[in-house]
């Protein structure tokens, strides 16, 4: 009985593909190209998740558009060309290295390093031995002996 349960659990834990049975192409060759294309494109709504496996209306919509590009004889590139040009390079999982988006790729080293940079130096700065005292001048050694003398 528990067994039973806690196999249907499981079944019930596996991953849900979000295209529909009415998206599915009859060329499996075509489908299969379809969804390697919507594993590299963006859902707009949902943050960093594929439109395959997107339940989100625009999700489907982009689905739909992708299949409709590729039955048309666009190749992957074209097609992916043509979603990006209507909705910008927002819509890719992977975008290209460009001027455009170097900020991004480039932020987060340049970042890192300007802390380590900072963190070096505070350490370093710490480290150092404070300066000591050069000694007493000679008319300070000379009056400090008149006082103890005293």
């Amino acid at each position: 009985m528990f067994r039973g349960l806690i196999l249907s659990l499981c079944l019930l834990a596996t991953p849900v593909f979000a295209v529909l049975p009415d998206e599915v192409l009859d060329d499996p060759m075509l489908e299969a190209r379809a969804r390697e294309l919507s594993k590299e494109l963006r859902c707009l709504v949902c943050r960093n998740e594929n439109i395959d496996s997107s339940n989100a209306d625009i999700a489907r919509d982009l689905r739909l558009l992708v299949r409709e590009r590729l039955v048309a004889g666009d190749s992957n590139a074209e097609a992916r060309d043509f979603i990006v040009a209507r909705y910008g390079e927002y819509v890719l999982l992977k975008p290209p290295f460009s001027a455009k988006n170097a900020i991004l790729y480039l932020a987060g080293p340049l970042l890192f390093l300007g802390g380590a940079w900072v963190s070096f130096y505070y350490i370093r700065r710490r480290q150092r031995p404070e300066e000591k005292d050069k000694g007493l001048s000679k008319q300070e050694a000379d009056r400090l002996a008149k006082l103890l003398d005293q």
